[in-house]
């Protein structure tokens, strides 16, 4: 017998108990689809916290103004409320003396707005800032120009929009020169950033992440001199710091530690995050997850490849009488093991392609619903397809030896 011979007996055998090979099959199909859409939940996760370590940068330090009440903590005494006042522009500038590691600081004071042009309005942050923010988040510029030094001693109503709130305000027009209204006051449109894709959430469950594409960027004395906003808030809502070398990360974050606990004497109401220490500890959770999601996809594979086993060596014992007659005539027992375990690989092989197409269905309803990201990348979709043929020929071995080790004339009397 050659091979096409051996697949068409395999083909007939399966097509003549199509419910049951069907039903075979399931363990496999949910088991493939498993595997691809926690692999591609874990994939989407991973590519989510990169992104937002791109938009926080690799190099920089992160000060944000903490505040205890707020994150369910103990309340402050009226003595430690005293002798803090928060972030302010004079820690910036004490870390940017002070720190020998500190390349650029960029302090920044964070307002919720309602921006409006004619006829529309969107609601935003305003990011009072400084022009070297830009370089320490690495933004660029879709169009325009960046506010610049001479902006920010004169406290000017201009602004650079994020790609989201130029969206947003102008859709498809030229903002360049136009008007933006924000607190009663008219700002200029002097420049647009390109979009980052930017994801909002907690990186590593403790920095704050926001979609920076919906802020919008203006000189930080304009927002502290002409905006409104509680004084008894901090003057910063935030301090970033672009360290050089990326081994002196943790080094300068010590030291900013020390500097701003001697300035707030000793009162914690700010946090400081790494934000590639933060991703570390993001992937290191991720890979957990995945290996307990692939552990628990790869029970219903090998449940599958039991229920394989359980139905070939059912088979067998089925059509022992056709193996005796096989056998009579000239079969070799190579011929009744290919055929058994092409008929177990088969069963897996088209089970792994409908659970291939299951999984990448599950993966889009996910991410439609859940509002998940969700990322299938081709070595997923290579592992459970590989996964489910070992196991088909793993499982199927067993019954195809059996088969093939029967006794021909014990096969024929057989009833």
């Amino acid at each position: 017998m050659d091979l096409r011979e051996t697949f068409a007996l395999s083909i007939g055998g399966l097509s003549s108990h199509k419910l049951r090979t069907l039903l075979t099959m399931l363990g496999i199909i949910f088991g493939v689809a498993a595997v691809i859409s926690m692999l591609s939940i874990g994939e989407g996760a991973k590519q989510e916290a990169l992104e937002q370590i791109r938009q926080m940068g690799i190099h920089n330090i992160i000060v944000q103004h903490w505040n205890k009440q707020a994150e369910g903590e103990s309340a402050e005494t009226n003595t430690e409320k005293n002798l803090s006042v928060g972030l302010s522009t004079a820690d910036a500038d004490a870390i940017s003396k002070i720190c020998p590691l500190a390349q650029i600081v960029a302090p920044q004071r964070e307002v919720k707005v309602k921006a409006q042009t004619v006829g529309r309005s969107f609601q935003s942050m305003a990011v009072g800032t400084v022009p070297e923010y830009f370089s320490v988040l690495d933004a660029r510029l879709n169009s325009g120009v960046y506010f610049g030094k001479e902006d920010l001693e004169q406290a000017r109503r201009v602004c650079v929009l994020g790609s989201d709130a130029k969206r947003a305000l102008f859709f498809f027009d030229n903002p360049l020169g136009a008007q933006v209204k924000m607190q009663n006051q008219w700002f200029t449109v002097i420049g647009v950033l390109e979009d980052k894709g930017a994801a909002g959430g907690k990186l590593g469950g403790v920095l704050e992440v926001r979609n920076t594409d919906e802020d919008i960027y203006i000189p930080l004395s304009t927002v502290l001199q002409r905006f409104k906003w509680d004084p008894g808030q901090p003057e910063l809502t935030q301090v970033t710091i672009k360290v050089g070398d990326p081994e002196e990360l943790q080094e300068a974050s010590d030291i900013i530690r020390n500097i701003l606990k001697r300035r707030h004497r000793g009162v914690d109401d700010f946090k400081i995050a790494i934000p590639e220490e933060l991703m570390r500890q993001s992937q290191r959770t991720q890979q957990i997850f995945n290996i307990v999601m692939g552990c628990i996809a790869g029970i219903s594979l090998v449940v599958g490849g039991i229920g394989i086993m359980n139905i070939m060596l059912a088979s067998v014992l089925e059509r022992t009488r056709e193996i005796g007659i096989r056998r009579a005539l000239g079969a070799r027992r190579k011929d009744i093991l290919s055929q058994f375990l092409i008929e177990a690989v088969l069963v897996s092989l088209i089970g792994g392609l409908i659970g291939v197409v299951l999984g990448y269905s599950m993966t889009k309803v996910i991410t439609l619903y859940a509002h998940w990201k969700t990322i299938v990348e081709p070595w997923t979709i290579a592992l459970a397809f590989g996964v489910a043929a070992a196991v088909g020929i793993g499982f199927g071995l067993y019954p195809a030896r059996q088969a093939a080790l029967l006794n021909p004339i014990d096969a024929l009397r057989y009833e």
